[in-house]
């Protein structure tokens, strides 16, 4: 198999030749079709997430076909396509796991993180930890959902079911969740980098009532927000946007420090809470749901050896939507 894989943080992605994995007990191997780059992606690469096992594939939004079956698996089969999603793995016995809380597993593993992941030719994988996709849909548009998509649909459980909802960083995640909550009738807020009138425009396109910087306060007050932007700073600009008793959701694994601000954008109970890894029922609601709603996925694609090229363009934002990997 071939692969783009990270030997150190902060330096390029490198091309290797490895020999193809086998899959364990309970473990499925695939060849991947497609993988997309994710913002969580360039938190490995660039060492924000300081606990990689290195050196490590990238790489956790994957669609592939099932072409090894380890011992144990009888509920897929060859050929099958399937996603292969960041959770990867979690112990089952720990206190949040009997809660029914596998996202806050005390255990679990990562796929691209501690554990290797998409960005290849072949990828292994825990069977309970895929999703069967189906043959609707093609390889390079499905990608994004199984993170982008899956994590925005997580932060939205969390937001509330208010009519105005606004979206602070508007890629991957904020462009797919947008289609949901026009689905749902509800109205989008969309708040882009400063200038971005390019993401402005995409954001409108979608569908967004209103659409600006992160700098400027929406036309109304809103009934929650979600930050997908990695930017501490849009934590008390978010709190300064939402009625009182309203919700601001942090939906990244990794945001800069939060600025210190005053009590009162916090008072009459608003919140802040964070979103932490999904959970497989996350993916079963959103991945049924979203043929249903005939999202739309703005994509990018890159071949797998430009990888480096996709993660450089993805940090300062030369495509709108989401970058895909294709062997």
């Amino acid at each position: 198999m071939f692969a783009m894989q990270l030997k150190k943080p902060r330096t390029p992605l490198e091309w290797v030749e490895l020999p193809d994995p086998e899959p364990g007990e309970g473990q499925i191997r695939v060849k991947v079709l497609a993988c997309g780059v994710c913002r969580t992606d360039l938190h490995v690469v660039d060492g924000d997430l300081t606990h990689p096992a290195l050196p490590v594939i990238p790489g956790h939004e994957i669609v592939g076909r099932i072409d090894a079956i380890g011992p144990g698996v009888t509920d897929l089969s060859i050929g099958e396509r399937v996603g292969i999603p960041w959770l990867g793995h979690t112990c089952g016995h720990c206190l949040y796991c009997d809660e029914g809380k596998e996202n806050l597993c005390d255990h679990p593993l990562f796929t691209g993180y501690t554990r290797n992941g998409g960005y290849a030719t072949s990828a292994v994988a825990d069977a309970h930890y895929t999703f069967p996709l189906g043959e609707a849909g093609d390889d390079v548009s499905l990608a994004p959902l199984l993170c982008a998509g899956l994590i925005g649909w997580r932060s939205l459980s969390h937001a509330g079911d208010g009519k105005k909802i606004g979206l602070y960083g508007f890629g991957a995640a904020a462009h797919i969740i947008a289609q949901v909550l026009r689905w749902q009738g509800r109205e989008v807020y969309a708040f882009t980098s400063p200038g971005d009138v390019e993401k402005q425009a995409f954001a409108r396109s979608l569908g967004a009532v209103w659409a600006g910087g992160s700098d400027e306060a929406p036309p109304e007050l809103l009934d929650g927000a979600i930050i997908f932007a990695p930017v501490g700073s849009l934590v008390p600009a978010a709190l300064k946007a939402i009625r009182k008793g309203r919700r601001v959701v942090c939906a990244g694994i990794h945001m800069s420090e939060i600025p210190a601000f005053s009590y009162d954008i916090l008072w009459e109970e608003r919140e802040i809470v964070s979103i932490a890894n999904l959970t497989r029922q996350d993916g079963i609601d959103f991945l049924s749901l979203a043929p249903k709603i005939g999202i739309r996925v703005s994509t990018t694609p890159y071949p797998l050896r430009e990888a480096n090229k996709a993660l450089d363009d993805l940090r300062h934002g030369r495509f709108d939507g989401a970058a895909v990997l294709v062997p």
